[in-house]
């Protein structure tokens, strides 16, 4: 039998040596690790984009509609607000990209109707009795990305940050070049998707499994101070401890363990620049929606919930169980008919169940207007709930030098 030479595959592609720099290079490594692909492929997928004939017109049209909506915002408050002052355009009219900045004055923070990235100012007055007011508008909006706060009192800087649901709070500092480990950045509501870039829970969020406690185990490495915990939630873990060690000791074991771990109501100091005090806050998110069809796995999650603060939110066909509950208890969990209506309140999902199910429920969440909801779903019995998913983060950057000096940097020397 006569041999048969295969002929060999035409190459249809060219090879190039590139050298890019060490930290494109960094960024390259991770990217491919993250998509599982090669970085050659990765490389020349962007360079097919660049190289395309329509990417110049795709990029055109990107820019124009951001320059487009920005103008429109720009006419809406020249008719609702009192224009401060404008920067003009380039006489010439080469102004490529440009926007003009420009400063308004406005009544309201309601007539802000999203967040608006670009060069405008809205400057909003108020009397100091109405700061109560202030800070429901603000929170009211369902944005909270950055706050700033000039002042020399530390009370009233203090006020503001316990008082406004916002990721990133400056005192008397600048608000951009968030470095990571030290300004942990990220928003809350409408302004944030997940744990903060940069901080403590960012690269546990990206595993598939840990420890349990390895979140506790990290977050008690640093300098902690424990919150004040208002006074009914002590009385309501009290209460279903009790409950639980009667009638559900397994349950009851879960909850002593979740307390244990659970790092909310925590302040925790940051290292960072001399002249410069940063921390880093948890406290529970308000509503956790609990979702399970078995008895011990809607009380796990429970558990969970109570554990870190929250108030829980149950479905009407669980009224059984929740009537052999304790009173103080029955007090922190609100029962729904549909989770799905709007005026039910959502900041977190836990779910027991198979993946279908799972998809289900993330699809009907996604689905929801509003700020994005995150969904922690587990296998039927699984009891490893992710404490740190039922927690909000807050970062405070405070000058400590801007009010006439820094006591503690006169001991240096």
């Amino acid at each position: 039998m006569a041999d048969h030479a295969v002929p060999r595959a035409v190459r249809t592609q060219h090879r190039l040596n590139v050298f890019i720099q060490p930290e494109h290079s960094k960024r390259l490594d991770e990217l491919a690790a993250k998509k599982g692909v090669s970085k050659s492929s990765i490389v020349a997928a962007a360079l097919a984009s660049w190289l395309s004939p329509d990417a110049a017109d795709q990029r055109e049209a990107a820019i124009a509609k951001r320059l487009d909506r920005l103008s429109r915002h720009a006419e809406r408050m020249d008719r609702e607000g009192r224009l401060v002052a404008a920067c003009e355009p380039p006489a010439d009219g080469r102004g490529g990209y440009f926007f003009p900045p420009r400063v308004y004055e406005i009544e309201r923070l309601d007539q802000l109707e999203r967040e608006v990235f670009g060069p405008i100012l809205h400057v909003i007055r108020y009397r100091v009795e109405e700061l109560p007011q202030v800070y429901e508008a603000i929170n009211a909006s369902g944005y909270g990305l950055t706050l700033g706060v000039h002042s020399r009192i530390d009370g009233f800087a203090r006020e503001v940050f316990q008082a406004t649901r916002v990721g990133n709070t400056y005192i008397n500092r600048n608000m951009v070049g968030a470095v990571v480990g030290v300004q942990p950045f990220g928003g809350e509501g409408l302004s944030g998707t997940g744990p903060k870039a940069g901080g403590p829970l960012y690269l546990y969020r990206l595993l598939s499994t840990r420890p349990q406690e390895a979140v506790a185990q990290y977050l008690r490495q640093a300098d902690v101070q424990t919150l004040p915990v208002p006074s009914e939630l002590d009385k309501l873990r009290t209460a279903f401890a009790e409950w639980a060690g009667q009638q559900e000791p397994a349950i009851a074991a879960l909850f002593e363990q979740y307390r244990s771990l659970s790092q909310s109501y925590s302040s925790h100091l940051l290292t960072g620049p001399t002249g410069e005090r940063n921390s880093y806050t948890l406290l529970p998110r308000e509503h956790v929606l609990n979702l399970a069809d078995e008895r011990g796995d809607l009380l796990a999650q429970l558990a969970a919930t109570l554990a870190v603060g929250s108030r829980a939110i149950w479905l009407e066909s669980q009224r059984a169980l929740y009537s052999e509950l304790p009173k103080e208890v029955q007090k922190h969990i609100q029962l729904v008919a549909d989770w799905n209506s709007i005026d039910v309140e959502l900041d977190a999902i836990l779910h027991h169940g198979d993946s279908d199910q799972l998809r289900a429920v993330s699809e009907q969440a996604a689905q929801r207007k509003g700020a994005i909801i995150g969904v922690h779903g587990l296998n039927k019995g699984e009891t490893d709930i992710a404490l740190e998913r039922l927690l909000v983060e807050h970062a405070l950057s405070v000058n400590t030098a801007a009010a006439g000096g820094n006591a503690s940097l006169m001991t240096i020397g």
